[in-house]
């Protein structure tokens, strides 16, 4: 599954994409894979309590997951998946 990041997500990861083989077929699983190859995107994107951070967004095919089933809305390796961090503008 190709992943889009954003913002210093990108340093972290790397690049704009990020290619993800995930061991499951929700958007938790994605996640999880993506902190296995990247450590740092943990306290990123997380709370201890493996929540999002406040702020933290995660789309799938355009949706916000906080619409659709959150952490368990079940991916497509075809899907667009979309990771933003928290972003400040001015």
């Amino acid at each position: 599954m190709l992943v889009k990041v954003f913002a210093n997500l990108r340093q972290i990861c790397g690049g704009v994409t990020v290619e993800v083989s995930p061991d499951g077929n929700r958007v938790i699983d994605v996640l999880d894979k993506m902190i296995e190859m990247f450590p740092a995107l943990q306290a990123e994107i997380f709370t201890t309590e493996k929540r999002l951070l406040p702020f933290v967004h995660v789309y799938v095919n355009g949706r916000n997951i906080i619409h659709l089933d959150d952490l368990e809305t079940r991916v497509k390796d075809e899907d667009q998946f979309a990771l933003f961090p928290p972003v400040a503008g001015g």
